[in-house]
């Protein structure tokens, strides 16, 4: 449907108001009120528009919250209001003294004070022009820090349009962090995937943050909660409270629970009760702030050249406890990696019993040392993730023996005794065998997954069964089950059997059909292939029509060349392709071992057999090798304006010449091809001398 720049502009903006307001009802508020298909299907219109009318494209479009193309650095940005720390305190005595200080420097003996937890995240400060995000920059020295706001406009929770009335400016400031139990998982997959884990959620925020490509940032779990303010203008809230009260307003997430007490004894008992509930937070935190209510009283106690002198930050010690390591014992997870944990005498640590932790790898055990008959140090990492922090070497029995990952299985997996591999450049073992049980129930909780092939009623328990009782022993089995079969199947035991009957059964076979035409990039998703995750299917998907394509794709076997240092123009061959960051050496060569592997072979055999061809939604055709011959061979082209044509339809022809397409200007551009319209882009164009072309000089390109 032909659409004007002015509907257009309409339509642009009540999307982007109905996403936003979607991601704060579920992200903020916990409310979902539509569903993700819905969700997703305004998504992509508000996408397609705006590729058809970048000109009009806002920097707080919803669409960015998938991230940009990568930055050469950050850049550097003073604080409006400085952005101090916190003094810390260590014990009751030392809360004693503070509050103490407070009664002198404001001459008063009850002192409304706020207490509320200490996240252990990385400070940010979220500055809003007239309710749009404008830019974020961390902490850094307190006077100035990076600036990362592409980074931050990927993080769900943080609104890139505020609702409602709010100042003409304000400063958000609060932690950006991961939470527990997603951090958690995001371990486990690293660990599944073979690479080191990170140690803390702390340490995985403040990495991912540092990240320059935007794109790899939002595929980490990040949050956002917000503690206080800097620059506000036209407003002045008269307490902390007051301030709190607008963030609610305006769907800015708060740090809670709160309290509010005026004396040492209140702060104390809080300080308490706030130990005992910290631990079912879903953040990491280290300790309890307390902080005047007051802002007339912060401005009047003032601060030193480092922190306030009307807050500080009671921390809690570590929890740590001793334990026996009893046995060291193996898992094979979903792609067959082997993960050694150790098994515990159960201890009570930060508010929970633990009797197993991860070990990660053979790498972490030689480095620290880990024995079966070992006393060892527990703690959780993150307030949720038992670890093994160190062995107490005074208390090690004679006899003990370094343990030997490969040995104590004998070289076999576990699961279905088939020969384990250390893949070169990785510290995980694995089972290369596709057909091993440990991995079939995983593969297939992978593959019925929603980002996968989106079928109803196999969670993990069907899963389990179905491998468990033979039904099914690898993914493509789900497609031969029959009403009847699961009508009857057992979930249960024996002696007290749970049918899962003939509803969920039919359900179940209904919605396998239905996968059948389900694009190609949900298909490479619900592999499961190490290192392909779902920007990189997507990317998969977009250089390869269907599956066959990539067991022998010429463009995959060159990216798997890469090397350590090489550049893109060490390679001529790709010069004509316009290749994202999500298929390099790594993802390509993964993907080629399966599909050239003789499971891989089977695989794509059995779905010809039962008539499936899943088909790519994204593809963009190649060009051909004699593209090189063409005057676009090699340039990097914008677009911009209104074209004649889709924009997609003008990407492909590009890519078919040999040309890269990029979204934004730069020194580097050789082109700026601008049709109706242009504004910022031409005038960068015009200023740094990019030669702008129209569509006509670009057809006669073509021609030649």
């Amino acid at each position: 449907m032909s659409m004007s720049p002015e509907e257009a502009r309409v339509e642009m903006a009540r999307l982007a108001d109905e996403l936003e307001k979607h991601n704060r009802l579920y992200y903020v508020e916990g409310i979902s009120e539509i569903s993700d298909a819905e969700y997703d299907r305004m998504f992509r219109d508000l996408e397609l528009l705006e590729d058809r009318f970048p000109n009009l494209a806002s920097p707080n479009s919803p669409v960015r919250r998938v991230g940009g193309a990568p930055i050469d650095g950050f850049e550097q940005r003073e604080h409006d209001v400085p952005m101090l720390s916190i003094d810390d305190v260590f014990s009751e005595d030392e809360v004693a003294d503070f509050f103490k200080r407070l009664r002198k420097g404001l001459n008063n003996e009850e002192i409304p004070v706020q207490i509320e937890p200490k996240i252990d995240g990385v400070a940010v400060a979220l500055h809003y022009d007239r309710g749009e995000l404008a830019f974020a920059v961390t902490r850094g020295d307190g006077r100035e820090g990076d600036l990362i706001t592409e980074n931050v406009r990927t993080i769900r929770n943080i609104p890139l349009r505020l609702k409602g009335d709010c100042p003409e400016w304000l400063e958000v400031r609060g932690e950006i962090f991961m939470p527990n139990e997603k951090f958690a998982q995001m371990n486990q997959d690293r660990d599944e995937a073979g690479l080191p884990a990170f140690k803390n959620p702390r340490n995985a925020t403040a990495g991912t943050l540092k990240l320059l490509d935007s794109r790899e940032v939002a595929k980490r779990p990040l949050d956002f909660i917000a503690h206080g303010s800097g620059r506000i203008d036209g407003w002045a809230p008269e307490s902390i409270l007051e301030l709190r009260s607008l963030f609610e307003r305006v769907g800015i997430p708060l740090n809670r629970p709160t309290w509010e007490e005026n004396s040492l004894e209140g702060i104390l008992l809080a300080i308490r009760e706030l130990d005992e509930k910290r631990h079912d937070l879903d953040y990491a935190t280290d300790g309890a702030v307390i902080k005047v209510i007051s802002i007339p009283d912060q401005v009047a106690l003032g601060a030193t050249s480092r922190a306030p002198r009307w807050a500080a930050a009671f921390k809690y010690p570590p929890e740590q406890k001793e334990t026996l390591l009893r046995e060291i014992t193996v898992q094979v997870g979903r792609t067959g990696t082997l993960t050694p944990v150790a098994e515990l005498d159960p201890v009570l640590v930060s508010g929970t019993t633990v009797r197993r932790a991860t070990l990660h790898n053979q790498d972490e055990i030689d480095r620290k040392d880990v024995r079966v008959g070992d006393t060892v140090i527990i703690e959780k990492a993150g307030e949720i993730i038992p670890a093994v922090v160190k062995v107490v070497l005074e208390k090690r029995p004679e006899g003990t023996k370094p343990f030997q990952l490969f040995d104590e299985v004998e070289g076999k997996c576990p699961s279905c005794g088939e020969g384990i591999v250390r893949p070169e450049g990785f510290v995980a073992w694995k089972c290369v065998n596709p057909i091993c049980p440990a991995k079939s129930a995983n593969q297939v909780r992978q593959f019925v997954s929603r980002k996968a092939l989106d079928i109803e009623g196999v969670g993990t328990t069907v899963s389990e069964k179905l491998v468990e009782r033979g039904l099914v022993r690898s993914i493509l089995d789900l497609f031969d089950l029959t009403v009847d079969q699961l009508a009857d199947f057992n979930l249960g035991t024996d002696s007290e059997p749970r049918m899962l009957g003939e509803k969920n059964a039919t359900k179940i076979v209904e919605t396998v059909a239905r996968a059948r035409t389900m694009p190609l990039h949900r298909w490479i998703y619900g592999l499961g292939i190490p290192q392909v995750g779902e920007s990189a299917a997507r990317e998969l998907a977009r250089l390869h029509k269907r599956f066959s394509e990539i067991a022998e794709s010429e463009i995959l076997a060159e990216l798997r060349t890469f090397s350590t240092g090489q550049r893109k123009e060490d390679h001529p061959d790709l010069a004509p392709y316009e290749i994202a960051s999500e298929v390099g050496p790594t993802v390509a060569g993964a993907a080629l071992d399966f599909f050239q592997s003789p499971g891989g072979q089977a695989f794509l055999a059995r779905l010809e057999e039962r008539g499936i061809d899943p088909q790519s939604e994204n593809y963009a055709p190649i060009p051909a090798k004699d593209a090189a011959d063409s005057p676009l061979s090699g340039k990097t082209i914008v677009m911009t304006g209104t074209l004649s044509a889709p924009r997609n339809e003008v990407k492909e022809k590009l890519l078919a010449a040999g040309a890269k397409v990029s979204g934004a200007i730069s020194s580097k551009t050789d082109y700026l091809l601008a049709g109706e319209g242009g504004g910022s882009k031409r005038d960068k164009a015009e200023s740094l001398g990019v030669e702008i072309i129209s569509e006509e000089d670009f057809f006669a390109m073509l021609e030649n």
